[in-house]
Parts: C-alpha cells; structure tokens; sequence
C-alpha cells in the first residue's frame, strides 16, 4: 500500500481540521461533482480541509480528474473498499476524517453537518438514510431488499449484539477523529470495514452520534455499484458472528450440553414416556450433544482469548474471572478427575463381559457404563488440550 508521503505529525497538520477521504474505483462519471461539492462545503462554512481521493485501481481516469481539480491522489494497490479507505484516512493530515462514497449518492454539502458534531466532542458520527433514524431515501436510491431487510437485520442485530447506538449500519457517510481511527487498528480490507468501525468503537465504549442524511439514486452509468448484495451480506454477518462467541458458539454449545445433560438423565434410568423407551440409542446421541457442545463452548472461549490478546476486542471482566478461576492446573485437575471416573466405568465395563466369560452381553445394561465412560474420557482428553491451549493463548494476560 503506498500514500503521499508528506508532512504530517501525530497530532495532525495545525492547518488542516479536516481531511475528506473518497474511496475511487473507477468513479469517472461522478468523482468531479462529488469533489466540487465539498470544496463548496467546506469553503462555504469555512472549514480549513483537504480532500483525498484514495484510488484502487481506476482505469478511467479518475485519478486525472481530481488531480485537475487540485485534489490528493493516494494510490492503494490492495484491492477492496477498507483498503482504499485505510490508505487515504493513514495519509490524512485533519484532526477529523470524513469518508464517503464518490458516487454521488452522498451529498458531500452535508459534511458541515458531520464536523458540528465532531467538534462538540463524539469520537464518531454516523449517518443515517433510513427514516427511523430521521434520513431521507430518495426514489431508486436503495435496493429493496437492502433497505428493507438486509440494512435493518444488521442493523438491529449491532444494536443488541454491541450496543451501538446507530440507526443505519451501512451508511458510509461518517466523521471520526484520526486519533479513533489510530486506536481502533482496523484490519478489513473489503465492505466489512464499514461496520467493524461501529463496532469497535461500541465496544470500546467510544462517544457516537447520529446526523440524518439524505440518499441520491447513484450517479454512475459506466458501471453497476460495486456492493453485492448477497457476497457482502453473507461477509457482514460472518464477521459479526466472529466478534460475538457467545452467539456463534457458547450459547449452541451450552444448548446441545443441556439437551445431552437431559437425554442421560431420562436414559440412564431407561424412563418410558408415553410410549416412547429412552435406552442406549439416546445415550449415544446424547452423548454426541455434549461432545459437540462442550468443543463449541471451548471455541468461545478460545475466540474471545484470542480476539482480546490481538487487540480486536476490549477486556472483558468475565475472561478476567475466567482466567483468575480456571487456571491451567485446574483444568488439568478437573480434566484428570473425568478421566479417572470414564475409565473406572470403562473398567466396570470390561468386568461385566469378564464375568459373561467374554461371551454375548446385555448390550442395552453394558452401554450404560461404555457411552458414559467414553464420554467422559474423552472430555477429560479435551479439557486437557484445550487447557493448554488457553493457557497458551491468554500468556499475555498473566
């Protein structure tokens, strides 16, 4: 990734206030009126700024276009949306970044809107298209399917999955500080950046606001927007579900560890229930439960171990009790007292068919003690490991 190397200091060029940073992937048909726009902006309320096309790629010229209009051209080489958009805010010289789409689909007069907000003290200022949130959709401006299910699921979902106060998740029009941007160290290079700044900054507790704006059809005719519905989709939600362990695998693994919990506890005794004879068959399956949820458990526990030692999340005051509780000799501890108790059953297995004089057996009496027995042994192999393996992870926490 390459940018201008010019001038800057860690707080920024005294000069400059604010740096408006495009991403450009072949925006011939509308880059010129996005940037006249927000020269007007900003010399209309006297806003000392820069503008800064962040160039991906373009082959029509687009880079020629700003550069007659006396705009900064930072070329990114590492395709995709977040990486354009990591290469132009890296070289803003602006207290305050604001990013937005040059398709002219963002009114790029609204920016003093973005800066009010700054200024007054938020980390980060979010736009909002939507009604609800006091936006305006103007006729042909947003799909279907987005405005109406796609925007407010993920939308819905990053409100109650990480409390961020946002009307408009995919809203691209935003102001931040560029010490935000700095300490949020985002890594997505493709549309996932968009939300990843939301929910980084929820997460660590950032001040973010809300400005309604108001969406334009998309000015292109060379080329079809370069979202796609279902591929970017499917990219959000996996990487919700991968800042959230406790939805992608705590909470199934703790339903599938209650179902298998309840499938032993009606067929061990070999309860009948209308009918129906709980017997060996559902200690297998319950015993597939377990084994399933527990592994699942163990992956929340290693995501979210992960995920706060590399920074991508906060400290979380539950993994702090977790690691003061269940240390790795406890694991160790607890891993050697389920094997001691499988092979005991094992054992008492294997005295069983000594006794038959290792002939036929009753199989439906003998699995009652080699389902749990080897359930239980193989917990005991996996606790062991995943001991290690946490306690590996969570070394610089200690």
């Amino acid at each position: 990734m390459a940018h201008d190397p010019e001038d800057r200091t860690a707080g920024g060029n005294s000069t400059i206030e604010v740096s408006v940073v495009m991403p450009c992937l072949n925006e011939a048909d509308t880059l010129e009126t996005c940037i006249r726009k927000t020269q007007a902006a900003l010399g209309g309320h006297g806003i000392a700024g820069e503008i800064i096309v962040a160039d991906n790629g373009s082959t029509d010229g687009s880079p020629s276009i700003a550069e007659r209009l006396g705009v900064r051209v930072v070329h990114v080489s590492c395709r995709g949306y977040g990486s354009a958009l990591m290469g132009g805010i890296a070289a803003a010289r602006g207290r305050y970044v604001v990013m937005a789409d040059a398709d002219d689909s963002y009114d790029f007069l609204e920016l003093p809107k973005f800066v009010t907000k700054l200024r007054e003290g938020f980390s980060l200022v979010q736009g909002c298209r939507l009604p609800r949130g006091g936006g305006t959709i103007l006729p042909g401006a947003m799909p279907f399917l987005h405005r109406w299910l796609g925007n407010p699921l993920f939308t819905l979902l990053v409100r109650r999955w990480f409390g961020a106060p946002v009307h408009d998740v995919y809203c691209g029009f935003r102001g931040f500080t560029r010490d935000l941007s700095e300490r949020l160290g985002q890594r997505c290079t493709g549309m996932e950046f968009a939300t990843e700044m939301i929910i980084k900054s929820s997460l660590y507790g950032e001040k973010i606001a809300e400005v309604p704006i108001t969406l334009h059809p998309d000015g292109r005719k060379a080329h079809a927007p370069h979202l796609k519905t279902f591929r970017d989709g499917w990219r959000t939600l996996r990487f919700y579900l991968m800042y959230t362990p406790r939805w992608l695998f705590l909470i199934p693994g703790a339903v599938l560890v209650l179902a298998g919990l309840l499938g032993y506890a009606v067929a061990l005794p070999g309860l009948t229930f209308r009918g129906v004879t709980f017997d060996a068959h559902t200690l297998l399956f319950s015993s597939l439960a377990i084994l399933l949820g527990y592994q699942s458990i163990l992956f929340a526990i290693f995501t979210k171990t992960f995920a706060i030692a590399e920074g991508l999340m906060p400290e979380d005051p539950f993994m702090t009790r977790f690691f003061q509780l269940a240390n790795l000799e406890r694991g160790l501890a607890a891993a050697a007292i389920a094997l001691g108790l499988g092979a005991a059953l094992l054992l008492a297995a294997i005295n069983q068919w000594r006794l038959a004089d290792f002939g036929p057996l009753d199989y439906a009496r003998t699995m009652r003690l080699v389902v749990p027995g080897v359930t239980l042994t193989a917990l005991g192999g996996q606790t062991i490991l995943s001991s290690f393996f946490v306690s590996i992870l969570g070394m610089r926490r200690l």
